[in-house]
């Protein structure tokens, strides 16, 4: 696709246009099967941490968002993946230099060609983010999606770092929790219930 197809498609709301610019969800899935992962929250909490370590240790570090990482102490300073709902300019995009990069957002139209023509770009798709939405009652952050998606592979583990479910806000940004459209504590029982009924998930704890 080159960049006025894509902007046609994204103005007229075409998605198989964008799907196949995507690598397929199973391909994507293939790539995290048999890995440990870390999964890395924007909690402000994990600043206060020192996991940076034991997150570059990972075979895959996977970051969402703006990725802040105030220091390689609390967050270590590797992006294997990135996953975005929310716009990143290209220059800081290719500092960060993600091997995938995926766009979760149902949001179609705040997708940037920038992230579309990078190599291991993946839409994820609106019957995910639809399922996941009635099943929470309210949208899902970026965080869960993956953590949703990353149940359904077949990695050998994931750690989950800097998620507090907004207790110390984040790291992105000043809004409270009342602020955002997301339930955290809907959230934070998705999360306990996996972490109880699947071994591979583990939640790393923070100063709040």
């Amino acid at each position: 696709m080159n960049r006025l197809g894509f902007l046609l498609a994204r103005s007229l709301r075409r998605e198989a246009p964008l799907r196949a610019a995507s690598i397929a969800p199973e391909a994507l899935l293939a790539r995290f099967a048999g890995q440990n992962i870390a999964l890395v929250g924007n909690a402000r909490g994990l600043a206060r941490a020192a996991h940076g370590a034991s997150i570059d240790l990972a075979q895959t570090v996977i970051r969402i968002n703006r990725a802040p990482m105030p220091s390689p102490v609390s967050h270590g300073a590797r992006t294997d993946v990135l996953a975005l709902a929310t716009s990143l300019d290209a220059k800081a995009l290719d500092r960060l230099n993600p091997e995938l990069t995926l766009w979760m957002s149902h949001k179609r139209k705040r997708l940037p060609w920038h992230v579309v023509k990078r190599p291991g770009f993946y839409l994820h798709p609106l019957p995910a983010y639809e399922a996941l939405k009635r099943r929470l009652k309210a949208p899902p952050t970026t965080g869960l999606m993956l953590i949703d998606l990353l149940a359904r592979s077949e990695a050998a583990h994931v750690t989950l770092y800097g998620f507090d479910f907004f207790a110390s806000q984040s790291l992105s940004g000043r809004r409270r929790a009342d602020q955002t459209p997301h339930d955290f504590a809907a959230e934070a029982a998705f999360v306990r219930n996996l972490i109880a009924t699947d071994a591979r998930f583990t939640l790393k704890h923070h100063p709040a």
